[in-house]
């Protein structure tokens, strides 16, 4: 992919304007690979959102909703306590793995005979997250300095160390969910009006779910695995596009994705700029551009649906 931008980009440019070495570094190896895996995981984030938000029916859920952020976090911060960071993929890999640890287990506590209760999946993903909230909090109280800086950046979001690799498996990974999810666009739908119409029209509703809430968990798990836990993305902007194009799952999956990679890559963009030469964590730019706009919508609406 990047080989066929910079050709793309070369066979355009002016005699006059070509870059030197040192811009095509930055450009095509550090700044365009950063700005590819900020729209992957913004898209990600914003799907698993729409999922989440209409399977659960509750307004406020997110992709981290059932404490995949949390298990997540355990596992990539383990990782850089025991050093294994100077390996590639290692501490993303730790990650995954402690977030499909805890889809286990959440999935695991929420079964009752071959349901999936939507309260009872809520309050299982509550209660491991705040399990797993107090593990981060020892482990961090026992990490050294150095170690300090590296988790603080990874709780809050950091995209600085994307790469062509990672933009490549993610994307197909992105593509992949994305297919599965938006097949199932049309039973989302039903689903949204109440579980006893969709079982009325002849919708699985069970077996749905069951797929739906492992896709959106891996696609989140995922996102949080290479970009660390980046809020409000999964949560604000599914609201945003029901509010300019509705609730129907057909349009509204499509234009969350998009809508959340471009709103990610606006956010790491002011993250890496906005303090230059210094660089702030994505995920604090999101929380600041999320909360007031959180508390607008409440204001105006009163209600979020």
């Amino acid at each position: 992919m990047l080989s066929f931008l910079k050709r793309f980009f070369y066979g355009w440019q002016d005699a006059g304007t070509a870059l030197t070495d040192t811009e095509s570094t930055i450009i095509f190896s550090i700044r365009l690979p950063r700005i590819i895996f900020a729209a992957i995981v913004g898209a990600a984030l914003s799907m698993a959102g729409v999922v989440f938000q209409a399977l659960l029916r509750n307004p406020l859920a997110d992709p981290y909703i059932l404490g995949i952020s949390g298990g997540s976090a355990v596992g990539a911060i383990v990782g850089i306590m025991a050093g294994i960071s100077i390996i590639p993929f290692a501490v993303p890999a730790a990650a995954f793995l402690g977030a499909i640890l805890t889809i286990i287990v959440v999935f695991g506590i929420a079964e009752t005979g071959h349901t999936l209760p939507s309260n009872i999946l809520l309050l299982a993903g509550v209660v491991v997250n705040a399990f797993f909230s107090a593990v981060i909090m020892f482990l961090i109280s026992i990490s050294s300095s150095m170690e300090l800086h590296s988790i603080m950046f990874w709780l809050m979001g950091d995209l600085s160390l994307a790469s062509g690799g990672e933009s490549l498996l993610s994307s197909l990974f992105l593509l992949l969910a994305f297919v599965i999810i938006y097949a199932y666009a049309r039973c989302l739908n039903l689903v949204v009006t109440g579980e006893e119409v969709a079982l009325q029209l002849g919708e699985d509703v069970e077996r749905t779910k069951r797929i739906l809430l492992v896709v959106a968990s891996l696609i989140t798990a995922a996102a949080v695995s290479l970009g660390g836990i980046i809020g409000f993305v999964g949560l604000m902007v599914p609201h945003m596009v029901r509010m300019m194009f509705g609730s129907d799952h057909r349009l509204l999956i499509p234009a969350a994705t998009l809508l959340g990679a471009t709103f990610l890559v606006f956010a790491d963009t002011v993250a890496r700029t906005i303090m230059a030469p210094s660089e702030l964590p994505v995920g604090v730019i999101t929380a600041i551009c999320g909360a007031p706009y959180f508390i607008y919508l409440l204001r105006k609406r009163g209600h979020l649906s």
